[in-house]
C-alpha cells in the first residue's frame, strides 16, 4: 500500500511538472505572439506614415478634381489600415498587460455626440434615426478614460450603422441602480402596420428586461473579482457605475453565429465581411476594454429585427469643483446655454421615446419643453395659451415638430397653428417660431416646409446640444454674448518663425516632418541621426524645439535626448544669472507599445507624438511650449 501511494505521488508530481512546463511553454508563446505584432505594427506604421504624410502635402497643393478624388480615396483606404493596425496593437497590448487607462475628468454627454457626429451623414443617407440619451441622474463630469469609452461606444454605433438599412440605432446611458429599460416595449396598431414604443416605432430584439438582466450578470461579475484591499474598498464609494446600450433594428445575428461574436477576426458569416466589410475584431477589443473599466458586456439579439449591445462601465465621480467647473466653462464655451435659459418649447410628436429624447438635448440648453402627442394637440394648446388674458403669460418660444408629425393628414390643423403662430390676438412681442425636425428631407419637402410657415432652418437628426444650440440662434435671432478676442490657436501662429529641429535616420520621415512643419510657417532643419543632433544642439544654439525620432541605429532618440540634457545641465551651471537652457524636445515614432510617454518623460523628452502624426496632434504637442502670435 506504502509503494502504491508512493508511485501515485510520484505521478502527480510528473504531472504536475508536465503542466508547469506546457503553462510556461503557452506564456512564452503569447508573449511572443504579442512582440511579433507589436513588431510588424511598428515596422507597417514607418511607411504608412511616409504614405499618408506625403498623400497630405499632396492634398495641399493645386488639383484638379478628380486628381484630388483620387488622393482622398486613397488617403481614406490608409486611415483605414492605420486603424487596423491600432486594434492589432490594442488586442497586443491588451494580451501583454501594458494598456494602462487614463484617469481625467470628461463630460460624457460631449462625447456621445462626438460619437453621433462620425455617423450623422452616414445614417442620414439611410434615413435612420439616430439618437442618444442620457438619465439626469448620471453626474455631469465623471473621471476615467474618455478615450477608451469613446472608442467602445463608436465600435458598437459603428456596427449598428454598417448592419442597419432602417428604423434606428439608440444609445442610452443610465445609473446601474436604476437598472430600468428607457422604454416599455408596448405595440400599437396604426393602419396596417404595428408600431411599437421604441425610437423609430419599428421592433427591438431586447423586450425591456436587459437591464435586470446585466445588472445580475454585473453582479455575478463582480462577486468573481473581489478584492480584499481596504483602500480599494473605500475608493469604492466614489465609483459610479453606468449601464450603456447601443439598439438597433438592423440584421440581427443568426443563432448558430451567437457564440462567436466577442472571437476576434470572426464574423457572423463569410458574407458579412463581403456585405459589409470588417474585421471582427473590434467588439473583442471593446468587450476587453469594458472588462478593464471594471464592467462586462453582452447583447441580445433576434435576426431580421436587430441587435442590443449592452455593457456597464465604472467610473468616479469627480468631486474637485475647479476641475467640474474648468470642464463646464469649456463646454459653455461651445454652445453657450445662458442664451436659451428659460425659454419654452413644445415639441409635436407622436413618438414618445423619440420625443423625449429631443426634450433631453433642449434641457440640455437650459429650455423648458412640453411634449404633445400631435399637432391638434399643439393647436388646443397653443388655443390654451392665447386664451390667456393677462399679456404677462408667457407664450412657447418655438414648436418644434417631427417631419412625419407634420406629413401625418393634419394638414388642416397645421395651418391653423401656422396661423396663430404668425398672428396673434395679444400684443406679445415675439410669437412662436415653427421649426422642423427630420432625419432626412428632399429639397421640395423643404420648399413645402418654408411655404406653410417652418422657419428657413430645418433642424437635422442626429440631435446633438452644439448643432440643436447654433440652429436655434438662427432660428430665434439669439445673439451670444461679445466674446473677449482671444488669440489665434492655430498651428501657424504657434509655429510661424520658430526654428525647428527633425532628427529621424528615416528620409521620407523627415520629408514628411519637415513638409507638415514648413505648411505652417516653421524654418525646419533635418538631420539623419543622434550624433548629427548633438552637433547642431551644441550650446548656444538658435533652434526652439526639436521633433525627435526614438528607433535609430547608432545612437537611439532616448540617448540623444540624455545627452542633450546633461549639454543644458552644465551650460546651466556655467551661467552667470539669465534664462536657462531647456529646449523642448519631442519624440516621434510609430513604436506606441514600447516607447511610452513615461519612458520618453524619464530620459527627458517633453511629449510625445504618435506616427503618422496629424495637425490635431502636432498642434497639442507644440501648444504646451509655444505662445501663439496673430495670423494676418
Amino acid at each position: 500500500m506504502i509503494y502504491s501511494a508512493a508511485i501515485h505521488i510520484v505521478r502527480v508530481e510528473d504531472d504536475f511538472h508536465t503542466m508547469q512546463k506546457l503553462k510556461d511553454r503557452a506564456e512564452d508563446a503569447d508573449l511572443a505572439k504579442s512582440r511579433f505584432l507589436a513588431t510588424v505594427s511598428h515596422e507597417i506604421r514607418t511607411p504608412m506614415n511616409g504614405i499618408l504624410g506625403m498623400q497630405q502635402l499632396l492634398l495641399d497643393t493645386d488639383l484638379s478634381s478628380t486628381q484630388r478624388d483620387y488622393a482622398q480615396t486613397a488617403q481614406a483606404c490608409g486611415e483605414a489600415l492605420i486603424t487596423l493596425i491600432n486594434e492589432v496593437l490594442d488586442r497586443a497590448k491588451m494580451e501583454a498587460g501594458k494598456l494602462e487607462l487614463e484617469a481625467v475628468p470628461f463630460d460624457l454627454r460631449s462625447i456621445l455626440d462626438d460619437v453621433l457626429s462620425l455617423f450623422s451623414e452616414k445614417s442620414m443617407q439611410k434615413g435612420v434615426e439616430l439618437a442618444a440619451f442620457v438619465s439626469d441622474k448620471v453626474p455631469e463630469i465623471v473621471v476615467g478614460d474618455p478615450g477608451r469609452f469613446r472608442q467602445v461606444i463608436t465600435n458598437l454605433v459603428g456596427n449598428s450603422v454598417k448592419f442597419t438599412e432602417k428604423g434606428h440605432i439608440f444609445v442610452q446611458v443610465h445609473l446601474a441602480e436604476e437598472a430600468t429599460s428607457f422604454m416599455n416595449l408596448v405595440k400599437t396598431e396604426n393602419g396596417k402596420e404595428t408600431e411599437f414604443n421604441t425610437l423609430s416605432g419599428k421592433q427591438v430584439a431586447d423586450d425591456g428586461t436587459s437591464w435586470e438582466t446585466l445588472k445580475l450578470l454585473d453582479d455575478e461579475f463582480r462577486s468573481n473579482n473581489i478584492t480584499t484591499d481596504h483602500n480599494n474598498h473605500q475608493n469604492n464609494s466614489n465609483n459610479v457605475t453606468l449601464m450603456v446600450s447601443v439598439e438597433d433594428t438592423g440584421i440581427g445575428i443568426p443563432e448558430d453565429a451567437k457564440s462567436r461574436v466577442f472571437t476576434p477576426f470572426m464574423q457572423a458569416d463569410s458574407s458579412t465581411s463581403r456585405n459589409y466589410g470588417g474585421t471582427g475584431i473590434g467588439l473583442s477589443i471593446s468587450k476587453l476594454l469594458v472588462k478593464l473599466m471594471g464592467g462586462f458586456m453582452d447583447f441580445i439579439t433576434r435576426q431580421h429585427v436587430g441587435s442590443t449591445f449592452f455593457f456597464t462601465v465604472e467610473f468616479q465621480r469627480c468631486e474637485k469643483t475647479a476641475v467640474v467647473l474648468d470642464v463646464k466653462k469649456s463646454l459653455s464655451e461651445v454652445f453657450h446655454p445662458t442664451v436659451f435659459k428659460g425659454m419654452k418649447a413644445v415639441v409635436v410628436d407622436g413618438k414618445p421615446v423619440r420625443a423625449s429624447v429631443t426634450r433631453y438635448h433642449l434641457k440640455r440648453l437650459g429650455i423648458q419643453a412640453e411634449i404633445v402627442a400631435s399637432v391638434r394637440n399643439a393647436v388646443a394648446l397653443f388655443g390654451k395659451y392665447g386664451s390667456f388674458i393677462s399679456i404677462s403669460e408667457k407664450l412657447p418660444d418655438m414648436f418644434l415638430i417631427e417631419k412625419d408629425s407634420w406629413l401625418s393628414g393634419e394638414e388642416e390643423c397645421f395651418i391653423q397653428l401656422s396661423n396663430n403662430c404668425r398672428q396673434n390676438g395679444h400684443s406679445y412681442n415675439k410669437l412662436p417660431k415653427l421649426i422642423l425636425l427630420a432625419t432626412n428631407i428632399t429639397s421640395a419637402e423643404s420648399d413645402k416646409a418654408k411655404a406653410v410657415g417652418f422657419s428657413d432652418t430645418v433642424i437635422m437628426k442626429p440631435l446633438r446640444a452644439s448643432m440643436v444650440a447654433a440652429c436655434l440662434e438662427q432660428v430665434l435671432g439669439v445673439n451670444r454674448k461679445s466674446q473677449p478676442v482671444k488669440k489665434s490657436t492655430s498651428l501657424h501662429g504657434l509655429l510661424c518663425g520658430k526654428k525647428i529641429l527633425v532628427v529621424d535616420d528615416n528620409a521620407v520621415n523627415r520629408r514628411v516632418a519637415a513638409g507638415a512643419l514648413k505648411k505652417f510657417g516653421a524654418d525646419v532643419h533635418c538631420v539623419e541621426s543622434g550624433p548629427d543632433a548633438l552637433k547642431c544642439l551644441q550650446i548656444p544654439h538658435d533652434f526652439d524645439a526639436c521633433f525627435m525620432d526614438i528607433q535609430m541605429p547608432e545612437m537611439d532618440g532616448f540617448e540623444a535626448t540624455h545627452l542633450i540634457r546633461e549639454m543644458e545641465r552644465k551650460a546651466n551651471a556655467h551661467a552667470n544669472g539669465g534664462d536657462e537652457w531647456h529646449m523642448p524636445i519631442l519624440a516621434m515614432t510609430a513604436d506606441v507599445i514600447h516607447a511610452t510617454l513615461d519612458k520618453c518623460l524619464k530620459c527627458g523628452m517633453d511629449g510625445y507624438v504618435s506616427k503618422p502624426f496629424k495637425e490635431k496632434t502636432l498642434y497639442q504637442a507644440v501648444a504646451k511650449f509655444f505662445e501663439s502670435k496673430p495670423v494676418s
